[in-house]
């Protein structure tokens, strides 16, 4: 293709006189013959316009058609904004880049799965089984996996810097002189479509791998003093009473949990069990939802910027589509959000 350089070289002028000409630019004091002949030879070189390229790829990009795949129904969306932000993420970048999204599906529903070989793209939410997804979505290169625990190396996928978040959490808790620390994780699943009704297999959430290992490595690690529960407020509440039930006479002095709405629950069940945030345990959460500034204390968390996760698997998607062949696989950055239920006053 053309550029104005090589038409400024073929008809003896600068290439901004080129450009003012090509631009209609009246204000320039140039020959009728000279304008003539810039026009001349941009026609023969065929060159097109930067403005008339990417009307063009906007054209182009207006119909591509991409898919959404969440394993999270709209409930749970509105009990933990976790997902919901990574959903609101990929769609502004959507439509910030001209594409389409012309299908949302949820994995836990009882739909018949049709395949989606009509999509020019597919954007996988949450630990979904690969191969299931591939049975519906043979693309490989089109398909971004954000949130997933175990994402194939040959796809796209997005996914936060847990090794660091909980190296964050750890340290924490261990400057504020905490040995014995506990923790409250969500029952991680990988799921999969391809059973009717719908099965999970179990995963290894990478939240409680991390913190395992360095609580291990420091000698620190109790398995009696981590609980599994489901993630909700439910969950984190019932958890909290199995954990304080356990360590009756030797309470853990600081408890991380896996979520900030199972967090409510823990802070609850302490709440109601007379044990004082942070005197008695210090409580440090994950994600950094809105109501974590306002709880009674305030809640230490991990912010997840979850919106960021959402924008960049779109932004990866969209270069898979313009041809890039590599797979790329992007941690985003977590930030710790140092509040009072671990001591902190500001």
């Amino acid at each position: 293709m053309a550029t104005i350089k090589q038409i400024a070289q073929e008809a003896g002028v600068s290439a901004a006189t080129v450009s003012r000409v090509l631009n209609n630019d009246l204000t320039l004091s140039v020959s009728e013959e000279t304008r003539t002949r810039i026009f001349s030879i941009a026609e023969q070189l065929q060159y097109k316009p930067t403005r008339l390229r990417r009307m063009k790829k906007e054209e182009l990009l207006s119909r591509q058609q991409i898919g959404l795949l969440m394993w999270s129904s709209l409930e749970d969306e509105h009990n933990d904004p976790y997902f919901f932000s990574i959903r609101k993420g990929i769609e502004k970048r959507c439509e910030e880049l001209g594409l389409s999204i012309m299908k949302v599906l949820r994995g836990n529903g009882r739909d018949e799965w049709q395949p989606l070989h009509e999509l020019d793209g597919l954007i996988v939410v949450g630990s979904i089984n690969d191969q299931d997804v591939n049975h519906l979505y043979a693309n490989r290169d089109r398909i971004v996996f954000l949130d997933h625990n175990t994402p194939p190396h040959d796809c796209d996928s997005v996914n936060l810097h847990f090794e660091q978040a909980m190296k964050d959490v750890v340290g924490h808790l261990l400057a504020l002189g905490h040995t014995s620390i506990a923790m409250i994780s969500g029952e991680d699943r990988l799921h999969t479509l391809s059973h009717q009704p719908m099965q999970a297999q179990e995963g290894i959430d990478p939240r409680r791998h991390y913190f395992n290992l360095l609580l291990n490595e420091r000698g620190l690690y109790r398995p009696d003093r981590i609980v599994m529960a489901d993630w909700s407020s439910g969950g984190g509440y019932e958890a909290m009473n199995k954990l304080l039930d356990r360590a009756q006479d030797q309470l853990p002095t600081a408890c991380f949990v896996a979520s900030d709405p199972m967090a409510v629950g823990a802070l609850r069940a302490l709440h109601e069990r007379g044990v004082r945030v942070p005197e008695d345990m210090a409580v440090i959460g994950f994600d950094d939802i809105e109501l974590s500034a306002y709880l009674s204390p305030p809640l230490t968390t991990v912010r997840a910027h979850t919106e960021q996760m959402g924008r960049t698997a779109a932004g990866l998607l969209l270069e898979r589509i313009e041809g890039r062949e590599a797979a790329v696989h992007v941690e985003v950055n977590t930030t710790l959000m140092v509040r009072e239920s671990c001591g902190y006053k500001a």
